[in-house]
């Protein structure tokens, strides 16, 4: 039985081990596989899509279509409909989320996918594309740390107007795994369960999440609120944070990006620790973690996906990497950036 409370479980990361090892489920094909972007083209009526600012906005009839490994032409028919709050109002074009019904996706790279949510261009220009692919990489480096993150999938959308028969944009976007398949990859489930803290939290993922959030300069989440985090309980209800949303972190430094007044920090590359305070001995498991995926989150950064970015770009977000290692690897500088700061502390 599932036990909705909110407790701690001594086993937490053996059992994490083993749903790593035993639980490989229904893995979409979108999320498996070669991480090479797909070119897809989404048809839709732009105009509505655009326009449609409701709370509640109405499912639109779409199609996304994209050549097979024989280069046969699949078309796949999906609702979409406008989400987010802030980009919704300020965005030319707003992220979405997609309908995908029964078995139409059967054999097709968008099988077993329900609701998945897509993060599209806010404007279109290349400075806004660029930020999809940064954020899209910090969605990637948190793989790398820990497998209780999303999965994410890179496409190259080809956006088709339905009424005019015109293409509108050709920009990246990717795919986020949707919370329910998550937890049945990590034989888990993902809750909302406000109120959350420290005490309640798994230490080591508690100490792990709040770190990667310093590494990347998001100070917009808050795991109590459940804002841009989720909650992932196994079968014996033992909680871990899951970060998600990382359009407002300094590593990706987007134009319209500021930190809450209340932080009292310049701007979003201001690094500022926001987790829970936990055992200290977590953090040091955390920064030898980190330590230990250094070379891998660096190369992400040169492969194929890493090779679309702007190479001035590139070279800023590694100098802000190199400055967060050189805070947890002097005792004295992590002890005051982040022991000392963690919320709860005295």
């Amino acid at each position: 039985m599932w036990c909705h409370r909110i407790t701690i479980g001594v086993a937490f990361a053996s059992r994490i081990a083993y749903a790593q090892d035993t639980i490989r489920t229904a893995v979409p094909p979108i999320f498996s596989g070669v991480d090479t972007p797909i070119e897809v083209v989404f048809t839709v009526n732009l105009g509505t899509i655009r326009g449609d600012k409701s709370s509640d906005p109405r499912w639109r009839a779409a199609t996304l279509s994209y050549k097979s490994d024989d280069s046969s032409l699949v078309t796949v028919p999906v609702q979409a409909r406008p989400r987010g709050i802030w980009r919704l109002k300020m965005c030319e074009f707003p992220p979405l989320r997609l309908n995908f019904k029964g078995q139409t996706t059967r054999g097709t790279i968008f099988h077993q996918l329900d609701k998945p949510k897509l993060v599209s261009y806010c404007h279109n220009t290349d400075s806004y594309e660029q930020y999809i692919l940064q954020e899209y990489q910090l969605y990637r480096i948190y793989q790398l740390l820990t497998p209780l993150s999303h999965q994410v999938r890179l496409l190259r959308f080809i956006y088709a107007d339905s009424a005019s028969g015109k293409i509108r944009a050709k920009r990246y976007g990717f795919l986020i795994e949707e919370t329910g398949a998550l937890g049945a990859r990590m034989s888990g489930k993902v809750l909302e369960q406000k109120g959350a803290g420290a005490e309640n939290l798994d230490p080591f993922q508690d100490a792990l999440f709040g770190v990667f959030e310093y590494f990347i300069g998001n100070t917009d989440f808050s795991v109590a609120g459940l804002h841009n985090v989720e909650l992932f309980f196994d079968a014996e209800g033992s909680v871990a944070p899951i970060a998600y949303d990382f359009d407002f972190a300094g590593a990706v430094n987007a134009r319209y990006a500021v930190p809450a007044a209340n932080l009292n920090i310049p701007n979003v590359r201001q690094r500022l620790f926001r987790g829970y305070c936990t055992d200290p001995i977590q953090y040091e498991k955390v920064f030898s973690l980190f330590n230990e995926k250094k070379t891998g989150i660096y190369a992400l950064y040169t492969d194929p996906v890493g090779n679309l970015m702007d190479r001035g770009t590139v070279k800023e977000t590694l100098h802000y990497f190199d400055d967060f290692y050189r805070v947890i690897n002097n005792h004295r500088s992590a002890k005051d950036a982040i022991l000392a700061a963690c919320l709860g502390g005295k």
